[in-house]
C-alpha cells in the first residue's frame, strides 16, 4: 500500500534480493534450423546465442512473473503481504488490461499492494528500479518488487530469421527495500533517456489505437519489426554513452565498478561496449548464449545467475546498462546489499 510522502521519516533504498524463473523448454539453434532459413553457425557468429527458453502453450507472461516474484520473495525471506508496490516492466502483457502486475500481486498474495506495468522494452527493468527507489526514498513505500517478464516467442515472426532467432521467454527481478537509517542510498545513480524519433526502428505496427487489431491488417504487422542495422548502431553508441554519463555525474570511473551486467541482446554489442568502456571482461557477466534476448527480464536474469554463480557478492558495486524499443536507454549503479 502507498503511504504519505515522508510520513515515516527518511529511508535509504537498497537492492535486497534478486530472483528469476524461466520456462522448462529449451530451443536450440539446431531446432530453429528446421523452422527458418538459418544455421547454428550463422546465429552464433552474429549474435552469440546458442539456445533460448520458450513458454509452454498454456503459459502467458503473468505465469512467469508469478513464479519469479515468488522466487525473489523466498530469497529475501519477505512475506507477500509486506509488499507495498509491485511493478512489472513488460512489453508482452497477457492482454492490454488488467496489468500483469495486478494479476501477479493477486496470485502471490500481495493483496492491497499497488500494482502497475511499465513499458520501456529492454530498458524496462532499470526504469522500474528507478521508480522503486523513488517510491522508497520518498517514504511512499517500504518494499517494492520489480519483476521484468516477457513472452517474446508470441510476437516474433517465424518467417523473419533476423528476429526469430534473437528472443527468448523469461521473468526475473529484484526487491528494493527501505532502511530507516540516515546512510546514503544503496543506489548510487540512474541515467535514463529516450529518442522517440527512432521509435519506428523497433515496433509492432498493429494492436494499439493507431491500428487496432479489430481492423484489417497484414498478418506480418502483428509481429515485431526491427531495422537491425539501425538498432545495432544505436545500441553500440548508447550503451557506452549512458554508462559514461552516469559515471561522470558520480565522479567515478569504470574502475570503481565491480561488476558490469549489460542487457543481453547481442554479443557483438556487448563486446563493443566492454571494449569502449575499458572494463576487464572478467568483470562482465552474461548469459546470452543460454537465454537469448529476454527483454525486460534480461538484466535481472543475469543478476540472479551471477549471484548463484558466486560472481555477484554482497557489497559489490554493480553497473547495469541497457537499451530497447522507444528507442530507450538506461543505466544504473547500485551496491548489492542482500538481506
Amino acid at each position: 500500500m502507498i503511504g504519505v510522502p515522508g510520513s515515516s521519516g527518511p529511508r535509504r533504498a537498497r537492492l535486497a534480493a534478486v530472483g528469476y524463473y524461466v520456462p522448462d523448454r529449451r530451443v536450440t539453434n539446431a531446432e530453429l534450423e528446421q523452422i527458418v532459413d538459418t544455421t547454428d553457425e550463422w546465429i552464433v557468429s552474429r549474435t552469440g546465442i546458442r539456445e533460448r527458453r520458450i513458454v509452454a502453450p498454456d503459459q502467458a507472461t503473468s505465469d512467469l512473473a508469478i513464479r519469479a516474484a515468488s522466487n525473489i520473495l523466498e530469497s529475501a525471506g519477505c512475506a507477500p503481504e509486506e509488499i507495498d508496490v509491485l511493478i512489472v516492466p513488460t512489453c508482452t502483457p497477457d492482454q492490454l488490461f488488467p496489468s500483469v502486475a495486478a494479476v501477479t500481486a493477486d496470485a502471490i498474495g500481495a493483496h492491497g499492494a499497488a500494482a502497475f506495468d511499465i513499458q520501456a522494452a529492454c530498458s524496462g527493468f532499470i526504469y522500474g528500479l528507478a521508480q522503486a527507489v523513488a517510491l522508497v526514498e520518498s517514504g511512499l513505500a517500504r518494499n517494492v518488487l520489480v519483476v521484468g517478464a516477457e513472452v517474446f516467442s508470441r510476437i516474433i515472426n517465424p518467417a523473419d530469421r533476423s528476429t526469430y532467432v534473437l528472443f527468448g521467454d523469461g521473468a526475473a527481478g529484484a526487491l528494493v527495500v527501505g532502511d530507516d537509517d540516515q546512510g546514503p542510498s544503496g543506489f548510487l545513480g540512474f541515467e535514463l533517456g529516450a529518442d522517440g524519433s527512432k521509435g519506428d526502428q523497433l515496433t509492432i505496427p498493429v494492436g494499439g489505437t493507431r491500428h487496432p487489431a479489430s481492423q484489417a491488417f497484414d498478418p506480418a504487422d502483428a509481429y515485431l519489426q526491427m531495422n537491425g542495422r539501425e538498432v545495432f548502431k544505436f545500441a553500440t553508441r548508447v550503451m557506452e554513452d549512458s554508462a559514461t554519463r552516469l559515471l561522470d555525474r558520480l565522479g567515478m570511473t569504470i574502475d570503481d565498478v565491480d561488476l558490469l551486467v549489460p542487457h543481453q541482446a547481442n554479443q557483438r554489442i556487448i563486446d563493443h561496449a566492454v571494449a569502449r568502456l575499458g572494463i576487464d571482461p572478467q568483470r562482465v557477466f552474461g548469459n546470452l548464449d543460454r537465454y537469448g534476448n529476454t527483454s525486460a527480464a534480461s538484466i535481472p536474469l543475469a543478476l540472479a545467475e551471477a549471484r548463484d554463480a558466486g560472481v555477484l557478492r554482497p557489497g559489490m558495486r554493480v553497473m547495469m546498462v541497457g537499451f530497447g524499443a522507444g528507442l530507450t536507454w538506461a543505466s544504473c549503479l547500485v551496491r548489492y546489499e542482500p538481506t
